[in-house]
């Protein structure tokens, strides 16, 4: 796992987040992908339908994701491993892409003009 990966990632954001239909990706799937990660952790409460559709919910966004990051003119820095590839995914699904949207940054990166 990367150190001070919180602030790494803040770092790298913006520049790896210019693309338009990228952006409009993350809008739709980081939620879907905090939805899908919170029914698999309360499936042992709602059951194994929970659970299932929760991992759709997670794979559907990862999946949107990475051909969105294709579209960037700034490809994103190449995975470690397996785990820096979990702990990079989880955190700015859940961490750095809600700051991007409430510091401004992702309407920002949706105003610019593109060349």
């Amino acid at each position: 796992m990367r150190k001070q990966l919180l602030s790494w990632q803040w770092g790298l954001y913006p520049g790896n987040h210019t693309d338009r239909a990228n952006l409009m990706i993350h809008i739709v799937t980081a939620p879907l992908f905090i939805a899908g990660t919170l029914s698999v952790v309360m499936s042992p409460l709602y059951g194994v339908r929970s659970a299932v559709s929760g991992l759709v919910a997670m794979v559907i966004p990862l999946a949107l994701q990475g051909r969105g990051h294709k579209r960037e003119s700034v490809v994103p820095i190449p995975f470690l491993g397996p785990l820096d590839f979990v702990s990079r995914f989880f955190c700015e699904q859940f961490i750095t892409f809600p700051r991007y949207v409430l510091s401004g940054g992702w309407s920002k990166a949706l105003r610019q003009p593109r060349s």
